[in-house]
């Protein structure tokens, strides 16, 4: 059934539907390569006759017979080159169609699927998935078919030219071959799964360790990192020698089977020749004929394995692609309509897993134009209401409205249109400073990216640089620091210039100096606007129309500043813990 799933949705790309181009060059290279075996057909029947002619006549050139025996060549290769030019456009166009096709369905897909997956094994996938639909179809064009084609012309000529046994022992010949290859082929698939299997493992290893190399050092564990990667890549190299071996036995086998074959037809041939039914040049034909399936034959069995081994990756790619996301756009969707930006959480309940609550019962609102602060715990759930808000996540229980609209029923790309975020964890693209600035709003203008910057107090930074924004920050941003790469957010965010702002320890790695700087900036900015931070450090929340304090996934407190210090409550002690840290200046 899964086979059938696969070859269905295979069938869809090599033969595209709303590309009617596409479907002409198909067409054009099947036509071009049944004519192309054809005349290659040609080059055996033509060396018959040059061989019968000078056995008749020597002494006579065969100026015509060569000239036909090289024509047909030409032409063979002519279609034959024609077919790869046809289909090749075909190729690229479908290879396009499903890489940005599987790029588009991941980046539909929810935050838990890819938090769930590891990037390692997701890209080899990707990558075997897409070069296996490629190699697919150039083995059916380049080498199934054409061998399918010619072993048909030729078991009609020989039938007709040299006798019915003839064809009979050829047909046999390859009816065993490819049982054979096929049979043998079948059992090595288990020990390729095997292998991908190894390889992902290893690719992932890899991936997370380079990743991560900064925290590698730290710990001196290079050598258990290396430890780990050789341990799997100690058991790939003993799969791959098993491999190898299946290998070496089926082309043993398959050689064998074709010998045997071809030693039947020219003994038959021989002793047909012997009482004068065929000429010479008849034996030379067949044995022409039968050494151009030769390669042909032992492609024959190494297409088969690469298709069938397409199809476990083309499996497992479609399988990506068959996944669903568990946070959709409602069929009846419609776009949100910002009005003035009134926040609600409404009795939310949620856990990232049931034996993982992280939120009960959250219930509050945040006006127009607000400033709110969420404090509390690590693990209170704080960083998980803006998830939420996001919609990267469901509540398993309530609702959460912007403007008396549930997000459930709006379009993501709305909510998230009118959503500035400024997350704790600075993640950058292995890009240059201007393009991870201008991420906010990619259509924006040189002059509107030096502004985000210089709000973002980024300017003088920038400067100090030789390629100023050509400068490359390297894989995830970690040629930056912790405040540089903090103040690339702002600066995106601020470019993006949201209805609602969201700042989750946004300021958490600068120095005092420039933390109060760019708060002063950020409130001049969104002054207007409805902004909700996420705190740790209470200091930088003491103007916030509002603070909420989250315990164990529930509102403990809530008030201002001045309010929450003379409940002398969980504020209170997280206050005066902090002065005691020197986090707060008395």
């Amino acid at each position: 059934m899964k086979k059938n799933i696969t070859l269905k949705k295979l069938k869809t790309y090599l033969w595209p539907k709303n590309l009617v181009k596409a479907r002409m060059y198909l067409i054009s290279s099947l036509t071009c390569l049944i004519i192309g075996r054809m005349f290659v057909l040609g080059g055996p029947i033509a060396f018959k006759y040059l061989i019968d002619h000078l056995e008749k006549n020597p002494a006579l050139f065969p100026t015509a017979i060569l000239v036909g025996f090289v024509a047909v060549r030409i032409l063979a290769q002519t279609f034959n080159e024609l077919r790869d030019y046809s289909f090749n456009i075909v190729a690229q166009r479908v290879f396009r169609e499903i890489s940005v096709g599987v790029f588009k369905h991941l980046h539909s897909l929810s935050l838990k699927f890819h938090l769930n997956r590891q990037t390692g094994g997701l890209t080899r996938i990707i990558e075997r998935g897409t070069k296996s639909l490629e190699s697919i179809g150039q083995f059916l064009m380049m080498t199934i078919l054409p061998s399918l084609i010619e072993t048909t012309f030729l078991s009609v000529l020989l039938w007709i030219w040299y006798s019915p046994w003839c064809s009979l022992i050829m047909i046999i010949t390859m009816v065993t071959y490819v049982v054979f290859t096929i049979t043998v082929s079948t059992m090595r698939l288990k020990i390729v799964k095997e292998m991908n299997t190894y390889d992902n493992t290893a690719q992932t290893r890899a991936i997370d360790s380079l990743l991560n190399f900064e925290t590698v050092k730290y710990f001196a564990n290079e050598e258990f990192e290396v430890k780990r990667f050789d341990n799997v890549q100690a058991i790939y190299e003993k799969t791959s020698r098993k491999l190898r071996g299946s290998l070496n036995f089926l082309n043993a086998g398959q050689a064998i089977i074709f010998s045997i074959g071809l030693g039947a037809m020219l003994a038959f041939a021989i002793k047909r020749a012997s009482i004068g039914e065929i000429t010479p040049g008849d034996i030379a034909a067949l044995f022409a004929f039968t050494l151009q399936l030769v390669m042909p034959l032992f492609n024959l069995g190494f297409a088969y394995r690469e298709i069938k081994q397409g199809f476990v990756n083309l499996g497992e790619m479609f399988e990506l692609l068959d996944e669903e996301s568990d946070i959709k756009d409602t069929p009846e969707a419609k776009p949100l309509i910002h009005k003035t930006g009134k926040l609600r959480f409404e009795n939310v309940y949620f856990g990232y897993s049931p034996d993982r609550k992280i939120l009960n019962n959250i219930d509050f609102e945040i006006n127009p134009s607000e400033t709110v602060a969420f404090v509390g715990s690590t693990g209170a759930g704080k960083s998980t209401l803006s998830r939420l808000l996001f919609r990267f996540y469901d509540p398993d229980q309530g609702r959460i409205l912007i403007d008396d609209q549930d997000i459930k029923t709006i379009t993501q790309a709305s909510l998230r249109e009118i959503l500035g975020m400024v997350p704790q964890d600075t993640v950058l693209f292995n890009d240059t400073l201007g393009y991870n600035i201008a991420y906010g709003a990619p259509e924006a203008t040189v002059e509107q990216i030096k502004e985000a910057a210089q709000s973002a107090e980024l300017n003088n930074f920038i400067e100090s640089l030789p390629e100023g924004f050509e400068t490359k920050v390297g894989e995830r941003g970690l040629k930056l620091s912790g405040g540089e790469k903090q103040r690339v957010a702002i600066a995106r965010m601020l470019l993006k210039k949201p209805k609602i702002f969201i700042f989750d320890e946004a300021t958490s790695a600068l120095d005092s100096t420039t933390e109060k700087r760019i708060q002063e900036s950020l409130q001049k900015i969104s002054k207007n606007q409805t902004t909700i931070i996420i705190a740790h450090r209470l200091s930088t929340i003491v103007d916030a129309d509002k603070i909420f304090v989250l315990d164990k996934g529930v509102i403990a407190e809530s008030g201002t500043h001045s309010q929450l210090l003379h409940k002398n409550g969980l504020y209170a002690g997280l206050w005066n813990q902090q002065i005691n840290e020197g986090l707060i200046a008395e």
